[in-house]
């Protein structure tokens, strides 16, 4: 039998998103053609990779493969394009794939680890979201804050450790791990620690704060 070689049809908005995520991707998104996986999977399997975990990174694949995002507010912009690639067993077990192509050269790179978390594999790895669906929601909250907010300001370093949270809430779309989205009475703060945890480096923690926002932009979803 013949290997699919073929590229996959474009796909249409996954399932499962926020309607803020959704109209972020019909909007913003741009689906790429891209190939399948699934014709790597015996060779695959034949470098010793379980059957399960390409079935992951298949899966992976339909959902996500050859979708363009703009760039994220972190990370240099992040992932240029997601799509999996052969996965690859860790040291301290477990198996992870990447997650698709960076936009600049980076000290790390993007995967999808073993629980399914979406992250940074760096010094070590770095969940920064439970799915890749929390990573777009956020990059779908970035740019939804970014257009309603009357004041963005930047926060990086040790001031980022003096944030006060507590008449906050977090934004549990985003399914936050390292990375989270918190919502108060009329901004949105967004923070970032994969870089500092990731890279064991506290001077790139970052935080963005989304100032002067009325209800429709609190929410907006």
């Amino acid at each position: 039998m013949r290997a699919d070689t073929s590229t996959s049809p474009i796909p249409v908005t996954p399932t499962g998103l926020s309607r803020r995520a959704e109209r972020f991707i019909e909007v913003n998104g741009i689906h790429v053609p891209h190939q399948s996986v699934r014709h790597h999977r015996d060779a695959w399997i034949g470098h010793g990779v379980p059957a399960a975990e390409v079935d992951r990174a298949t899966d992976f694949q339909e959902r996500w493969g050859g979708l363009a995002l703009p760039p994220a507010p972190f990370y240099e912009g992040g992932r240029r394009i997601l799509g999996a690639d052969c996965p690859e067993g860790s040291a301290a077990g477990g198996w992870s794939f990447p997650a698709g192509t960076c936009r600049v050269s980076m000290a790390y790179g993007f995967m999808i680890g073993p629980e399914g978390a979406f992250g940074l594999d760096a010094h070590r790895w770095t969940p920064l979201h439970a799915s890749t669906d929390g990573w777009v929601e956020s990059l779908a909250l970035a740019d939804h804050a970014g257009r309603c907010a009357k004041t963005v300001t930047k926060i990086t370093g040790e001031a980022v450790q003096s944030l006060e949270l507590r008449e906050y809430e977090p934004i549990p779309e985003v399914l936050g791990v390292t990375d989270t989205w918190w919502r108060g009475k009329d901004s949105l703060i967004a923070l970032s620690r994969g870089e500092a945890v990731g890279l064991e480096a506290p001077q790139c923690l970052e935080a963005h704060v989304y100032g002067g926002l009325d209800a429709w932009g609190l929410h907006g979803g």
